[in-house]
């Protein structure tokens, strides 16, 4: 019986670790289709970062070992196979997934211990390859590509997709995880979950389109249930759906019925997470709305990726209307659902000046939950990762290590670090220019979705007409009296430079939570816990009424003092509304202009008139008390990233104007 390994490494969070679905796809597609699956044995499936040396223990026995590879598990298994290689040169190597080049000559050079890789869909070949061993005879199969006993490279051509999903054997149903989930009984599990396969867009930036080509298929809806009540039946908590456009087929809202209904009879999955369909507003408005509903997602992504027409053409989504971002962004912050958008750093035609300029937009238009910056990484198969795509947009990349968000090196004493390729410049956006534009999104994260100085710019904006962009380069170059703002910046420009040399995207902190952070989040806590906010809020609020000065030499005298007023308001309710830790006592910030009721409005959408409305703000902060650092960072910082719950509890309590009390 022959012996087959299947490594299918995926990064773990916060103890919960994916189910191996890749490979488990190729598992069951085997035992249903080779012609004598009673020649194979399949070992456990690995499926999570350890010491290399145990990958090689645990499949010593192996004579066929196939690697399923991506981005955040490269490395790792290339070393792994390598050393294989070396203890038992005889060991098959099969290398699949979106990490293998669709053009595979240089990496079968480069790592000639791989016998052969599989592109795109790799069940059929998978099973053919194993049909064929130990014959090593690879002439005629289509979808792979090898170095022949001369060294003469072959790539055979594509295999054809599958066009019935069901052909596919559920791994889920078939239990293909049953030991696995036997044998690690204290895992908690992440489910990965396919409804279709197939991506209709290019975007340049994106490997999905290439890997699939345009078509999209679909699994049968009734097999899909059943999978959703074995996600329920094993308590698997969250669901991350790996569909490019969930939304796109009309039954996608039916599937987000079902899981919402399965969720309100056993209580799982708690979380459900998609990417959106583009260009289908209602159905992309109708199945997010019945998942945040079910209290499924914690906030709809949005993903723009740059709102500037040039950039958008140049990575081939200017076929993806911004008008179905802006009207799902006003439907669901009408309904209460908090969205996020995303956004990225250096791509090709993007400039300073388009790129701040998005952001502003977006702002204005109401995005006040989170604006998630990302940086340009360049995908082996993807369009942008072309050398002639590079060299025409002049992009400019590093090496940089692969660090999670909120993630910590693992101190595993047998690893390699994971790699990816950033980019730092590009011919509209110089060295100079992409440092620029990464400090304007910390320091925007930093003041306005970390909810810091949220109220101060919303009220300045709105009543003196000052852009977001002004007011946040505003603080980007303040002067010497501003220290504290200073030392922000300071840190900004220096990750900004730290990145562009290979340094790791976020920074890390051993002393909160031994994670990395990134910059913006960073300096929220760094100030808290020197107990610099005190002095950040008075320097801020002097340096907006700077930047606001000219736009209240026009106004008449009482419009003046209302502005004033409310903006002097905004300053000292942000700053007690911030949640701290080690703070008990519920306080009462007096008000004599309605601010809170006037931000809120905004974020809903609905604008009302800025007046004068004496009032207190009841804080509950005991509501929230944190007497402990590392829970504060836990709970606060890093939980309340994408719904921003940097704020306490709160509620306003009218008052007579001469019985108002002061904070």
């Amino acid at each position: 019986m022959v012996d087959v390994g299947l490594v299918q490494i995926n990064n773990s969070f916060s103890g919960q670790n994916y189910l191996p679905y890749s490979i488990a796809c190729l598992q069951s597609y085997a035992r249903s289709k080779l012609a004598e699956p009673e020649r194979f044995n399949f070992l456990p499936m690995l499926y999570k970062r350890m010491p290399i040396r145990d990958i090689v223990e645990r499949l010593a026995s192996a004579e066929i070992a196939g690697f399923s590879t991506y981005v955040w598990n490269a490395q790792i298994s290339l070393e792994a196979a390598r050393r294989m290689k070396r203890r038992k040169p005889d060991l098959l190597i099969v290398f699949g997934g979106p990490h293998v080049p669709d053009h595979a000559e240089e990496f079968l050079r480069a790592h000639p211990f791989i016998d052969v890789v599989v592109h795109n869909e790799g069940e059929r070949t998978f099973t053919e390859i194993l049909d064929r061993f130990p014959s090593r005879d690879w002439s005629g199969m289509k979808g792979i590509s090898y170095l022949d006993a001369d060294g003469r490279f072959v790539a055979s051509p594509p295999v054809d997709r599958m066009r019935d999903l069901d052909e596919l054997p559920s791994p889920f149903l078939t239990g293909m995880f049953g030991d696995l989930m036997r044998t690690n009984p204290d895992e908690e599990w992440i489910g990965l979950w396919e409804t279709n396969r197939g991506c209709p867009f290019k975007c340049t930036f994106c490997d999905w389109g290439s890997a699939t080509a345009a078509k999209v298929t679909k699994f049968e809806g009734e097999r899909l249930n059943r999978e959703v009540d074995w996600f329920a039946d094993h308590a698997v908590k969250y669901i991350f759906v790996c569909d490019a456009n969930f939304g796109i087929q009309k039954r996608d809202v039916e599937i987000a019925e079902y899981v919402a209904e399965v969720r309100a009879k056993t209580g799982y999955p708690h979380g459900f997470s998609v990417q959106n369909t583009k260009n289908a507003t209602e159905r992309a408005y109708q199945s997010q709305k019945i998942l945040a509903d079910a209290k499924l997602n914690k906030g709809v992504a949005l993903s723009m990726q740059s709102l500037d027409p040039t950039t958008l053409k140049n990575i081939k989504r200017d076929n993806i209307s911004l008008e179905t971002y802006f009207e799902l962004a006003r439907r669901f912050t009408a309904d209460k659902v908090e969205t996020y958008s995303d956004l990225i750093l250096g791509l090709p035609g993007e400039t300073y000046d388009s790129f701040c300029n998005g952001v502003d937009k977006l702002m204005r238009l109401g995005q006040h939950n989170r604006i998630q910056f990302n940086n340009c990484s360049i995908l082996p198969n993807a369009e942008m990762g072309n050398p002639e795509y590079l060299r025409t947009f002049g992009m400019k990349t590093v090496r940089s290590e692969i660090i999670n968000i909120h993630g910590s090196r693992d101190a595993l004493d047998d690893d390699v670090p994971e790699v990816q390729d950033l980019v730092v410049a590009t011919d509209s956006m110089p060295p100079a220019d992409w440092r620029r534009s990464r400090m304007f999104s910390w320091m925007t994260a930093f003041l306005h979705f970390d909810k810091l100085f949220q109220l101060p710019l919303m009220v300045a904006h709105e009543m003196c007409g000052i852009s977001y962009r002004e007011i946040i380069e505003g603080f980007l170059n303040a002067g010497a009296d501003c220290a504290v703002i200073g030392e922000v910046r300071a840190l900004f420009e220096r990750e900004a430079f730290s990145i562009q040399n290979g340094g790791p995207e976020y920074v890390y902190a051993d002393e909160w939570l031994g994670i990395f952070w990134p910059a913006d989040e960073y300096m929220f806590i760094k100030l808290t816990v020197e107990n610099k906010l005190d002095r950040f809020y008075e320097e801020a609020g002097r340096l907006l009424a700077r930047l606001v000065e000219p736009s209240l030499q026009v106004l008449e005298p009482a419009m003046r003092k209302l502005v004033e007023g409310g903006i002097a308001d905004a300053v000292r309710l942000n700053a007690a509304l911030v949640a701290k830790p080690f703070v008990r006592d519920d306080i009462r910030v007096a008000c004599r202009y309605n601010v809170l009721a006037f931000c809120d409005a905004l974020r809903r959408g609905q604008p009302i008139a800025l007046r004068e409305e004496p009032g207190d703000v009841e804080i509950q902060r005991s509501k929230s008390c944190y007497s402990d650092l590392q829970d504060w960072c836990r709970e606060v910082v890093w939980w309340g990233n994408k719904k921003g719950a940097y704020l306490y509890i709160n509620r306003l309590v009218p008052v007579e104007p001469e019985l108002s009390g002061h904070y």
